[in-house]
């Protein structure tokens, strides 16, 4: 079966299957004699040693956010000790206002640390379905155990969500999504034989907010959610493919416009401990404790980075360029990160009395030329990720050099592959004694988005001396098992993404031990 049809084949199922789901939710409902208000599910999130953020969206038709009145509606919610709600611990009631999309946030605070929890909302006769949560370890505990699911980049359009099926069974602790949760555009529309073209791309709150009904009416995705509480950070496509800073592709003169309405979205559909108010420059970089076993450095490389190096002519974003072509590449000035969330992170890894070092960001930071790089100047490389800001990644490793902060381990996804490497204090030469592993960096496949073919990622590993795995043919998640001893990372990949019952299976382990940075112990399998 050729892409497109199986492109269009998936978009149908997945809208017949969105159809089914709103008729069934307003047929109960009916039953009822009301609509059912929750058929975007529950969430929770940004956990703390005693407070945890639970969401929900009031909206009856997912198909049609236009219908709802223009009312504040005030939620019922529920937070128990137990899913029988026999202990209710907290409760109270929250506005669901139109100006946030009728979207719901709750910090409930005065929990106990390192427990689990089950939440739930109301409004009239209707009932959420219930939400598992935790909060983190007490700041002097060490745990004895922390699994973590890791997953990034789920185009609606390009497969179901069965990797978010098999993280509701690993019934992780806590899940990290690293970024392009939604794509601002979809479905695709077949314009030539071969050849699709983007169609409906978002640029108004409205479009956004559509966006995210459509994704999150997904069922697996919404039990995903309910698992367990999740700490996010976003990449390009929650705004637009490829954009830095306050540009886009188009160069847009009004881009922080569209930026800030897709940040309103992404606030309005997520569990965030966040003040609404300009979303034009909303802050998502954050700092969570998992005790003394984890400290979490959630990062923001797209608000704050310098424009993309060399970008086509006349137009912004990325591009692939030979090093010798693009002195632009290797100017000091041009950031990642900023220099505010620089200092942030610097003071957060020297001040860290965690084991583990977590920076949970966007993409591949290991250097990744295209070519091999025979000679000083040689190499090609992508300049939308680290190998576009090769400066600030320096600065970057000085710091973990420099702070001390122990075992980093890096955290990535936007790159739609499997990637295990090394990280040495001089990312352009090969790790040594005089040129140390300062980290180990994992990064994930994607949950649907496709990928490059298997053949070319493998000629990127024999010619990338950090990288020491690389695989690209399949989608899944990662699973990490951190303990005081070690970490191990269990790259998961999905039989057939297309198919909502996929199995899944282990396509390499990896186990990095306390104070031995590097991908250390490994266990290819046969897949």
């Amino acid at each position: 079966m050729d892409d497109h049809r199986r492109i269009f084949l998936a978009t149908a199922s997945r809208l017949g299957a969105l159809a089914a789901l709103t008729s069934a939710s307003v047929g109960r409902a009916q039953n009822r004699g009301t609509a059912y208000p929750f058929t975007l599910g529950v969430a929770s999130g940004s956990p703390l040693p005693d407070a945890v953020v639970i969401w929900t969206r009031v909206l009856y038709d997912p198909l049609n956010a236009a219908a709802m009145p223009p009312i504040a509606f005030s939620v019922r919610w529920e937070m128990a000790e137990d899913e029988h709600f026999r202990r209710i611990v907290a409760q109270g009631t929250a506005s669901a206002p139109p100006e946030l999309a009728h979207s719901v946030h709750v910090d409930v605070t005065g929990l106990q640390p390192d427990r689990w929890y089950w939440y739930r909302f109301m409004l009239g006769d209707a009932v959420s379905a219930i939400g598992r949560t935790r909060t983190a370890p007490a700041a002097g505990a060490m745990p004895r155990r922390l699994k973590l699911a890791v997953a990034s980049c789920q185009h609606w359009e390009f497969g179901s969500y069965a990797a978010h099926r098999h993280i509701t069974a690993a019934a992780p602790d806590l899940v990290a999504f690293l970024g392009d949760y939604i794509y601002e555009w979809g479905p695709y529309q077949l314009q030539h034989p071969k050849a699709a073209v983007r169609a409906s791309e978002s640029f108004t709150l409205a479009d956004y907010r559509a966006r995210y009904a459509q994704y999150k009416t997904d069922r697996d995705l919404q039990a995903a959610h309910q698992a367990a509480p999740w700490i996010v950070t976003w990449d390009d496509h929650e705004v637009a493919n490829d954009y830095g800073n306050d540009r886009d592709e188009r160069l847009d003169p009004r881009f922080i416009d569209r930026r800030a309405a897709a940040y309103q979205a992404f606030y309005e559909h997520m569990p965030l401990r966040a003040r609404p108010g300009d979303f034009a420059h909303m802050r998502i970089y954050q700092r969570y404790d998992w005790g003394k076993l984890a400290r979490f450095h959630v990062l923001d490389d797209r608000q704050y980075r310098a424009y993309h190096a060399c970008p086509p002519p006349g137009r912004g974003g990325s591009s692939s360029v030979l090093l010798r072509d693009c002195p632009a590449l290797l100017d000091r000035s041009r950031s990642m990160l900023g220099k505010e969330q620089e200092q942030w992170l610097a003071q957060g890894l020297s001040s860290s009395p965690a084991r583990w070092n977590i920076l949970a960001q966007q993409t591949l930071m290991a250097q990744n030329s295209q070519l091999p790089i025979l000679r000083e100047g040689d190499g090609r490389f992508w300049t939308d990720g680290w190998d576009g800001y090769p400066r600030a990644r320096q600065q970057l490793f000085d710091t973990l050099h420099t702070s001390r902060a122990s075992n980093p381990l890096i955290l990535s996804g936007d790159v739609h592959s499997f990637f295990a490497c090394d990280l040495p204090r001089n990312p352009s030469r090969p790790a040594s004694p005089a040129n140390p592993v300062l980290a180990t960096e994992f990064c994930g496949t994607s949950i649907t988005s496709p990928s490059r073919p298997q053949a070319r990622t493998e000629q990127y590993v024999s010619m990338n001396h950090s990288i020491k795995y690389g695989r690209s043919d399949k989608r899944g998640y990662m699973l990490l098992t951190i303990t005081p001893a070690d970490t191990t990372a269990h790259f998961l990949a999905l039989d057939d993404v297309h198919n909502p019952a996929s199995r899944i299976a282990r396509a390499a382990q990896f186990v990095v031990h306390n104070d031995r940075p590097g991908v250390g112990t490994k266990l290819l399998l046969s897949f």
